[in-house]
């Protein structure tokens, strides 16, 4: 029953934790971090039951899928939310995103799955169509839920994900980060649209699209974090 932040005496007689002087911190599996992402957004879909889901899939990955060739189409609707536990599962093509976040073909038995940290899971958190798309609807809750200045909603949207406020010098590069993106999409509305675009989910047509992009860019930093996905 050890917290996971050391004491300094422990830190300097056990740095690497071999005496379990501390709680480990680790990674949430690949499902978790999935379901993580969806819940902060407001998307999942907590049902509990039910048939495989398919999530969105980089087209042509089942290409060379034999005996017989099939083609994948991903699932409408509240299907698209529901948790990871549900995602279907293809032996030997396991889904991209679950792959890049080390979850198990299942082509064997996997008694403790390893826990890898590779550039692939920053951009598939970066980049994938769901973690777009949870960032999108992020952001239209920031701008619904929070305050109407750009550090309240900042704070309010660090602390809706990581549970604690942000320290002033992560609250300094977030705004930053956002002004910036706030002018590149005041100044490119083609973009913010292409990007507001991503996923089934609809953008909300009450926001300004270029406000709602600048936001999508704050929460994809937020939902990237380190301590986004790690248990402590």
């Amino acid at each position: 029953r050890q917290v996971s932040r050391p004491a300094p005496k422990l830190r300097e007689s056990d740095p690497f934790n071999a005496l379990f002087a501390r709680q480990g911190l680790f990674r949430f599996d690949a499902e978790t971090i999935r379901d993580n992402a969806l819940a902060i957004s407001g998307l999942l879909v907590e049902r509990i039951g039910g048939a495989s889901v398919k999530p969105y899939q980089p087209a042509g990955y089942w290409a060379h899928l034999n005996f017989p060739t099939r083609t994948y189409e991903h699932d409408t609707g509240d299907a698209q939310y529901r948790r990871g536990l549900y995602t279907h599962w293809q032996r030997s093509f396991l889904h991209p995103m679950l792959k890049a976040f080390d979850a198990p073909s299942r082509e064997e038995c996997t008694a403790q799955r390893n826990r890898s940290n590779t550039p692939l899971q920053s951009l598939a958190l970066l980049n994938d169509p769901t973690f777009v798309e949870a960032a999108r609807a992020f952001a239209a809750r920031i701008l619904r839920e929070a305050g109407e200045e750009p550090a309240q909603r900042v704070r309010w949207a660090y602390e809706t994900a990581l549970n604690r406020a942000p320290e002033q010098d992560v609250e300094a590069v977030l705004l930053a980060l956002l002004g910036e993106h706030g002018v590149h999409y005041g100044n490119a509305p083609g973009a913010a649209v292409k990007l507001l675009a991503v996923g089934q989910a609809p953008p909300p047509e009450d926001l300004d699209p270029a406000e709602v992009a600048a936001y999508t860019s704050l929460a994809r930093v937020i939902l990237n974090l380190h301590e986004t996905i790690t248990r402590y």
